[in-house]
């Protein structure tokens, strides 16, 4: 192909990449592109070095050939730019994304919520005052582990001579696993017309309370509150929204609307997957501080006021980050 044919034929998609560059260029901070920019630039500039080796290889003049290589750099620049991104996509959606999605659907929030804490803040003062309530919940297998687990005086509480480094990651492993397992079916659940969802977060809210009540009737106060209260703070308020999550996607199949049920679904499910991928963040930060800060020596009042700290920060993020001066639509 002669050089004036090939130009002519390649011009434009040149052209397109100078573009999508030139914008990038233009807002670096920012690194956002539409859509279609996104699928675009990879394709342009694989092209583009295509193009670059033919026009060497064909020996083209050397402007067309130094044009390209200039071309290929700022592509090269911008694609290897584009990973650090990432980082800034991934801060823009916790502290403005997610938040902001959450408050403007609420009323799922405060559904999961009901769900969740009512029973067991119930079946927790029952159990609390009948010594036998949580045999209805667990087995007498499963209630002597829990019992075993905050007994005073048992070492695996604490960070002492029986925990080491090692046990520590191993156990924060297992908790991240345990964790997103839970928020996971909790969202899932909500495919079957959102009782899987509502089941779970029951489920859950009983379990819970019931252990909370159970232990704190036997005077367990001092190994299972301390322990408990650092983590909760970002560990139950993500088992609610992805509770929240899939109750979205269980009231798009119940109630469609005029829309197919494939489409509303397809609908609630983004900003459901916004709340699921924000919940699974602050489920990884539970787990961190469930292996390594909860089981610690650290004085009880220490805990207590971390504890504090950490929930009035959490409630906080819930309800301000993101918010425009404007305030937030909520439905």
């Amino acid at each position: 192909m002669r050089q004036d044919s090939f130009e002519q034929h390649h011009e434009p998609q040149w052209q397109r990449l100078e573009e999508i560059l030139d914008d990038l260029e233009r807002a670096p901070r920012l690194r956002r592109l539409k859509a279609q920019e996104h699928a675009e630039l990879p394709r342009l500039y694989t092209q583009l070095c295509n193009d670059f080796a033919l026009a060497r290889g064909r020996a083209y003049s050397p402007a067309l050939v130094e044009q390209l290589h200039r071309l290929v750099l700022r592509g090269h620049c911008r694609l290897y730019q584009r990973r650090e991104a990432w980082g800034w996509r991934l801060l823009h959606f916790v502290t403005t994304d997610f938040p902001r999605t959450l408050r403007q659907h609420l009323r799922y929030l405060w559904l999961a919520l009901a769900l969740f804490a009512l029973p067991g803040v119930l079946v927790g003062v029952g159990c609390l005052h009948d010594q036998e309530l949580i045999y209805s919940l667990l087995d007498d297998e499963e209630v002597s582990s829990v019992e075993y687990m905050y007994r005073p005086g048992n070492e695996k509480l604490g960070r002492k001579r029986g925990r080491s480094a090692e046990t520590d990651l191993g156990m924060f492993g297992f908790y991240i696993s345990n964790n997103i397992g839970v928020g996971f079916r909790t969202f899932a659940g909500g495919i079957f017309y959102g009782v899987g969802a509502a089941v779970f977060l029951l489920f859950n809210g009983l379990l819970i309370g019931a252990v909370a009540g159970h232990l704190t009737r036997l005077g367990y106060i001092e190994t299972f509150w301390p322990f408990v209260s650092g983590h909760g703070a970002f560990e139950l308020p993500a088992i609610v929204i992805c509770g929240a999550a899939g109750l979205m996607l269980g009231h798009a199949l119940l109630a469609p609307g005029r829309r197919r049920r494939v489409e509303a679904l397809r609908e609630q499910a983004q900003p459901a997957l916004r709340l699921v991928m924000g919940a699974a963040v602050m489920l990884v930060v539970a787990a961190s501080l469930e292996a390594f800060w909860s089981p610690s020596a650290v004085p009880s009042v220490v805990k207590y006021s971390v504890a504090a700290g950490l929930w009035s920060l959490m409630l906080a993020y819930l309800a301000l980050a993101g918010r425009e001066s404007g305030g937030s639509h909520q439905t």
